[in-house]
C-alpha cells in the first residue's frame, strides 16, 4: 500500500478532521479535495487523529468495526468495512445522557461487543481463531457521527473520519462466546417507546466474530495487532438509526439485559 499524500498533508488532514469532531461542525468528503489519496493515507490520518488524542492524554479503550453488513456496504457505497478506534471520552453509562449538541447528526445502532484474552495479529485470522482468543461478549450500543456533510461520505474519507466513531454505551450481561448463538441472537431497538429497528448477529458479516478476525487482519497489513484485552464492537446487528434531542432509546438483547439511555 502507498501514499500519495506527503507527511503534511496526512497531518493537516488529521486536526481538520479531528477539529470537525471535537467542535461538532460539518466539512465536505476529504477525496473532494484530494481525489487520488490510497487506502493508506485515509489510515494513516485516522492514525494520526488517534496519535494526536493520545498525546493530550486522552487514552485509547477499543476498537470498532463500521460497514461491517452487506446492506450498509451496498447503501453507503463502499466495497468492505473500516475500523475505528475509541477514546476514552466516548464512553456514556448504562441509562446515561448523551450530549447531542457534542455531535452533528448522531445515529444508532445495536451491537454485539467482543473483549479479548489474547492477542490477534493478522494475516490469516479466522474467525475461530477470534473466538477462541475472546475472553467474553456483551451488549453495546454505538452512536456514530459522520463528520462529513448529509452522512455523506466514500471509504477512503469515513476511515480518515475514524470511521463516524463518537460514543458508545455497554451494559447487560457479559457472556462467554460458547453460551450464546451469535448468529442468530436477535436485538430490539426502540426509540420513545417505539420499536424503530430489529435485527440478528448474522447481520454482521455472516457472524461477529468474522468482524473480529477481519480487525485483526486489517491492522496486521499495518503491522498492528489487537492486543489481549481489547473490547472491540463489532459493527451494526441493525440499522443505524438518527436520533433527536431529547429521544430516549432502549436496546433489547435476548438473553443479554437491555441498554438505555438518553439524547440531551
Amino acid at each position: 500500500m502507498t501514499n500519495n499524500l506527503t507527511k503534511d498533508q496526512i497531518e493537516g488532514l488529521a486536526e481538520h478532521l479531528e477539529n470537525a469532531e471535537l467542535k461538532a461542525f460539518e466539512v465536505t468528503k476529504i477525496t473532494d479535495d484530494y481525489p487520488d489519496m490510497t487506502y493508506k493515507d485515509a489510515f494513516d490520518i485516522q492514525w494520526e487523529i488517534r496519535r494526536r488524542k493520545e498525546a493530550r492524554g486522552t487514552k485509547i479503550v477499543g476498537m470498532k468495526m463500521g460497514l461491517t453488513s452487506w446492506a450498509k456496504m451496498a447503501q453507503m457505497g463502499v466495497e468492505h468495512p473500516c475500523y475505528g478506534f475509541l477514546a476514552d471520552y466516548f464512553t456514556v453509562p448504562d441509562g446515561g445522557e448523551v450530549k447531542f449538541d457534542e455531535l452533528i447528526h448522531p445515529k444508532i445502532e445495536a451491537e454485539i461487543a467482543f473483549v479479548t484474552k489474547k492477542p490477534l495479529k493478522g494475516p490469516g485470522v479466522t474467525i475461530a481463531d477470534a473466538l477462541a482468543a475472546t475472553d467474553f461478549v456483551l451488549p453495546a450500543v454505538e452512536v456514530i457521527d459522520s463528520r462529513y456533510k448529509d452522512f455523506k461520505f466514500d471509504l477512503k474519507s469515513v476511515i480518515a473520519d475514524n470511521s463516524s466513531s463518537t460514543r458508545f454505551i455497554t451494559g447487560g450481561q457479559m457472556v462467554r462466546p460458547e453460551e450464546i448463538d451469535m448468529k442468530n441472537f436477535g436485538v430490539v431497538m426502540e426509540i420513545n417507546g417505539e420499536v424503530v429497528a430489529t435485527g440478528a448477529g448474522a447481520a454482521v458479516l455472516g457472524h461477529p466474530a468474522a468482524s473480529v478476525a477481519m480487525l485483526a487482519n486489517m491492522m496486521g497489513e499495518r503491522g498492528e495487532e489487537v492486543p489481549a484485552g481489547t473490547f472491540i464492537m463489532t459493527g451494526g446487528i441493525t440499522a443505524a438509526v438518527q436520533i433527536n434531542k431529547g429521544d430516549n432509546f432502549a436496546v433489547r438483547y435476548q438473553g443479554l439485559g437491555t441498554i438505555t439511555g438518553r439524547f440531551v
